[in-house]
């Protein structure tokens, strides 16, 4: 027999049904597959819940505070003086219980004065100045007055500053309300003047009844227990203020600063 080329296989086996193509588990380039994305997805999703949880847990929204305001204490305008002070009686606190009360003075008092009348259990807050001119309206001036302090040197320091910012209004005002606010700033500069015109205290019943049978006290118009000083509007009686509360004249002259 001749020589001749070498028996070919008659089959090889392939051996790419098994390794030649991709896993479906493994990632193509290095990517992720699609469990790992799941994964990844879960963290993120997570993630996002815990940081909501802790910003809402942490930045809760205080609850808003009692409007500004919101409680008018003093007669309405136009109101008769005689039915307004029918009513104060049945607004004062029940017996043990404490509550802001706006004091009302038949005239104008000195700092002096008005210390004396709440140097004992009622607490004086806040001072309403006037300066009282003949047929002139003048400005209502509040002041909070520095519970650090005994009560008439509380009130003088709230005189001072009720003058400052009558100052201040001379300052930026023309012609007629120019004027008035220099007489203002000029009265309340000096220690003597009788320009309190009325205070709010915080006290019980038994004070407030007290300070309502006080001589030169024209009135006591409580405020609900509770109640807090931003909440009040204050609008007091004024000592011209006899029949009705109307707006006093204000066609006299202006005295000079």
């Amino acid at each position: 027999m001749s020589a001749g080329r070498p028996p070919r296989p008659e089959h090889a086996e392939d051996d790419t049904d098994d390794d030649a193509h991709d896993d479906t588990d493994s990632g193509a380039g290095g990517g992720l597959t699609w469990r790992g994305r799941l994964v990844v997805l879960g963290v993120c999703v997570a993630v996002a819940l815990l940081t909501a949880w802790y910003a809402g847990s942490r930045f809760t929204p205080t609850a808003p505070g009692p409007p500004v305001g919101s409680i008018r204490l003093g007669p309405d305008a136009g109101q008769p003086v005689a039915d307004y002070l029918a009513l104060l009686p049945e607004r004062l606190p029940p017996p043990g219980q404490a509550a802001p009360a706006l004091v009302q003075l038949a005239a104008e008092a000195t700092t002096g004065q008005a210390a004396a009348l709440v140097g004992g259990p009622a607490a004086a807050t806040v001072a309403v100045f006037r300066v009282p001119l003949t047929r002139v309206q003048t400005a209502l001036r509040f002041e909070a007055l520095d519970p650090g302090l005994p009560a008439a040197a509380a009130l003088d320091s709230a005189r001072l500053r009720a003058q400052r910012a009558a100052a201040a209004d001379a300052a930026r005002l023309a012609d007629r309300p120019r004027d008035v606010a220099a007489a203002e700033a000029a009265a309340l500069g000096e220690p003597a003047c009788a320009c309190v015109l009325a205070l709010v205290v915080r006290a019980d019943r038994v004070a407030l009844e007290a300070l309502a049978a006080a001589q030169g006290v024209r009135a006591v118009d409580a405020a609900p227990v509770g109640a807090t000083e931003p909440e009040l509007a204050l609008s007091p009686l004024l000592p011209g203020q006899v029949e009705r509360v109307d707006a006093p004249p204000d066609d006299g002259p202006v005295p000079p600063a």
